[in-house]
């Protein structure tokens, strides 16, 4: 098949048979025709349709190796410097469709699984079928342009133990039987963005495991079709409340459900299994097989689009309502300003230091990104609502509907709610896309997704520095300590 367009991502999508659960509704069939989905599903299908567009056709797609059509750069395995250029080209196109607010688009998973399907050295520590499994797998993906979704952690019960203890060791989801031709999985695991509207489910190790006897039943991966048997998803309330674009610019578009997943005695065939048992290898999932790297370069590429999309957003409110020439409302501009040439800056000095793994994969240096997906959670994420907040003050409050403009009282909006700039209607397009950024529930989703997207930050911190290399600088302060005067 090669590249999907959007029509055949729908057609597929409407034709799966999911058990969804959604606002007390349980839904089975024609998920991109259901309200709570459809409009994220159209956005989706509207990046398929982009890897068929001329102008961007050849930066999308990419040659099979193995059958000559046209498929997604994301599985594009880099062996270069310019692959990984070639690779982050592919991410800015879909990146910068949304904005950034869409976080998992397929080139999110569609890394890991690239990277994964070359780390022999990593699976044959286990047994090298599973990394035969997985590069199959990833064929099979690549040449059907599957759309995956993944879940990573167990359900938020008791956070003061391990997830294999809480409720007796039955709520985490776990192998509670290995047969010859497979295995059976039970329990439930978060948090599954996009997953109504994705092909597969991908469910990949935790990476927190502590390596006993008793995390030998969640040490596993695998693969599952989103409509496998005894999978079940349970969606959060819907932030895509149904009104227009103009009254809802972001969330009527790039709203990305998220769901807890139940495996109700799920069945994974072993052609799907990846690894089983092994909790140390679980635990160097990420870091060993290149995944984490090539994950992270796409996502600093889709922040990079989001921080660019918030400064532009803040040029336009100060050139609305006249404050661009206050030196307080400049300083947070270069703040922003600041932030797009670092990120910039960062994704150039990752593919320039990059090195070919031992697999003889070019990846990006680990240490930069890692720099970069500590940095914008914590530090440049809140600054980018915060300064909307700022810059819109109370005329984020004061914002008539698209109704409004058609009712009796449109002479007086039209007198009273313009801006220095710009028409009633045009000033509150542009201030409904404010709050829509930086204070409705798609906001405050949006925000919560990107602090604790690599996981708790403080957690992230103290990775960082447990495992970066400082004792050659803390011996250049002992030399200098012990110089003689």
């Amino acid at each position: 098949m090669g590249a999907r367009t959007g029509q055949q991502y729908l057609d597929k999508l409407n034709a799966m048979t999911p058990e969804l659960y959604v606002d007390g509704e349980k839904v089975t069939s024609k998920v991109a025709e259901h309200p709570a989905f459809r409009n994220n599903a159209l956005t989706y299908a509207k990046l398929f349709d982009l890897q068929h567009d001329p102008a961007h056709r050849d930066v999308l797609t990419y040659e099979s190796p193995t059958t000559g059509e046209r498929v997604g750069t994301s599985f594009l395995v880099p062996r270069s410097e310019e692959d990984l250029k070639r690779r982050r080209a592919a991410f800015s196109v879909w990146a910068q469709y949304s904005n950034g607010f869409l976080g998992r688009t397929g080139d999110y998973m569609n890394s890991s699984l690239t990277a994964l399907s070359t780390a022999k050295k990593f699976f044959s520590q286990a047994d090298p079928v599973y990394g035969e499994r997985i590069q199959k797998y990833y064929e099979m993906a690549r040449e059907n342009d599957l759309l995956a979704t993944h879940t990573l952690i167990p359900p938020q019960v008791n956070r003061s133990v391990s997830g294999g203890q809480q409720g007796g060791g039955n709520l985490s989801a776990k192998v509670v039987e290995e047969r010859e031709d497979g295995i059976v999985v039970r329990g439930a695991r978060m948090l599954a963005t996009i997953a109504p509207i994705a092909d597969e489910l991908l469910v990949f190790p935790s990476t927190v495991l502590r390596g006993t006897p008793e995390d030998a039943p969640y040490s596993y991966a695998f693969a599952v079709p989103n409509d496998a048997p005894g999978l079940k998803y349970f969606c959060r309330a819907g932030l895509d409340h149904g009104r227009s674009h103009f009254d809802e610019p972001l969330a009527s578009r790039f709203e990305e459900m998220d769901a807890v997943v139940v495996f109700d005695d799920v069945f994974v065939p072993n052609e799907r299994v990846f690894l089983l048992g092994h909790p140390e290898l679980c635990n160097a999932w990420y870091s060993e097989t290149g995944a984490g790297a090539l994950m992270t370069h796409q996502v600093v590429t889709r922040t990079l689009a989001k921080t660019e999309f918030y400064l532009g957003l803040a040029s336009e409110i100060a050139a609305a309502i006249g404050i661009g020439g206050f030196q307080h409302i400049q300083q947070d501009l270069s703040e922003l300003i600041s932030y797009v040439e670092i990120e910039k800056a960062v994704l150039r000095a990752a593919e320039a230091d990059g090195k070919l793994s031992e697999d003889g994969v070019f990846l990006p240096k680990w240490e930069v990104l890692n720099a970069a997906r500590n940095w914008y959670p914590t530090k440049v994420s809140p600054r980018l609502t915060e300064i909307i907040r700022k810059f819109s003050a109370s005329g984020l409050m004061a914002l008539p509907g698209e109704a409004d403009f058609e009712a009796e009282g449109r002479p007086d909006i039209d007198t009273y709610l313009q801006s220095a700039t710009l028409p009633a209607k045009d000033r509150a397009r542009l201030f409904k896309l404010a709050f829509d950024a930086s204070v409705s529930s798609f906001a405050g989703r949006e925000s919560l997704y990107e602090y604790f997207f690599f996981g708790d930050p403080v957690r992230m911190a103290g990775a960082q520095v447990n495992a970066y290399p400082r004792e050659a600088l803390q011996e250049r302060v002992r030399e200098l300590l012990a110089r003689d005067e």
